[in-house]
């Protein structure tokens, strides 16, 4: 069974059809919508600052949440995939985006809607990441910028998938 934890008068709040791998945690101030998954190992922790997402979230296995005490919550919009052993602390994701496999982004960090964030990457403090693009690197820059169809269609191609596989574990 997952690790749901109160912290200071805090606990977190799911709304409907989510899926909590039986190691993940989840502590204090979060609350997410319908449909997210939080896979094997991964850890979201609302105890120095709020933690706020949206429907259809995927926080897969090993990946960290955070925020920075009194000064960065996180908000994850709709539609957004945090993939393998990524790190999103104290920032701000719109809707319909991918963060790549240990890629980290940083505090205050604002990634526009229908953007990808490569594998591996690091994005630095207050990076602003624009709608429709692809960065990538140490630290992260612009690569390119997505067609919107497919940019769209890819991304919310994943968060589909992680909603088909936690039916799998919920059986």
């Amino acid at each position: 069974m997952a690790l749901i934890k109160e912290i200071l008068g805090k606990k977190p709040q799911f709304g409907k059809d989510c899926y909590l791998a039986e190691n993940t945690t989840i502590i204090g101030d979060v609350v997410c919508g319908d449909n997210c998954s939080f896979w094997f190992q991964s850890v979201i922790r609302g105890d120095v600052h709020y933690i706020k997402m949206g429907d259809r979230v995927n926080v897969q296995d090993g990946a960290v949440i955070h925020a920075t005490y009194q000064k960065s919550p996180t908000t994850i919009g709709n539609d957004v995939s945090i993939a393998h052993n990524a790190i999103v602390h104290g920032c701000t994701i719109e809707d319909e985006v991918l963060i790549g496999m240990g890629a980290i982004v940083m505090d205050d960090a604002h990634i526009g809607h229908n953007s990808i964030i490569a594998a591996g990457s690091i994005v630095l403090q207050n990076t602003i990441v624009e709608p429709y693009t692809i960065y990538g690197g140490i630290p992260a820059k612009k690569i390119k910028n997505l067609d919107q169809s497919s940019a769209a269609g890819e991304i919310k191609r994943i968060a589909a998938n992680y909603i088909k596989y936690a039916t799998w574990y919920k059986e």
